[in-house]
């Protein structure tokens, strides 16, 4: 991903297993953050402070994606047990987390496998990115995001 380049649009099912495109969202900023798995702790900590914020996204005319490799009906579910008011996108094949650089390698029980990185990328009006984010903490990003976008 190269700042100021524009992002290829994208289309994913949503939390309904409707298709959202990214191009479905221009002429307003967009916030994609990308996490590991529905219903773990800092995932719902990232998430919930997203919702917290929202009324501050929107008055910044800003949207807010969550994308994991969680199928569409565990993000209705995450989405419906924590009120969550923003999109979630369902990239079980990682196709988009590809696109992004957010999969890596991690260790587990001593062998290797594929993960998703906590990363946020926030992107103009244009869709061009502005600012990447790369292992957030996930109690302070919605909060860094939006002190970001307030000077943009």
């Amino acid at each position: 991903m190269i700042l100021n380049k524009k992002i290829e649009n994208f289309t994913l099912p949503n939390e309904l297993g409707k298709d959202v495109s990214l191009s479905d969202f221009l002429g307003k900023k967009v916030v994609i953050y990308f996490y590991p798995k529905d219903f773990t702790p800092g995932c719902e900590q990232q998430a919930c402070s997203f919702r917290n914020l929202d009324k501050e996204f929107g008055a910044l005319d800003t949207i807010v994606i969550g994308i994991s490799k969680d199928s569409v009906a565990s993000h209705k579910k995450f989405k419906e047990k924590f009120n969550l008011p923003f999109i979630l996108l369902s990239d079980p094949e990682r196709t988009v987390l590809e696109k992004f650089g957010v999969v890596v390698e991690k260790k587990m029980f001593g062998k290797s496998v594929k993960g998703t990185s906590r990363d946020t990328f926030i992107l103009n009006e244009k869709h061009e990115l502005v600012k990447i984010y790369k292992k957030v903490d996930p109690k302070d990003n919605a909060n860094e995001i939006l002190d970001f976008l307030k000077t943009i």
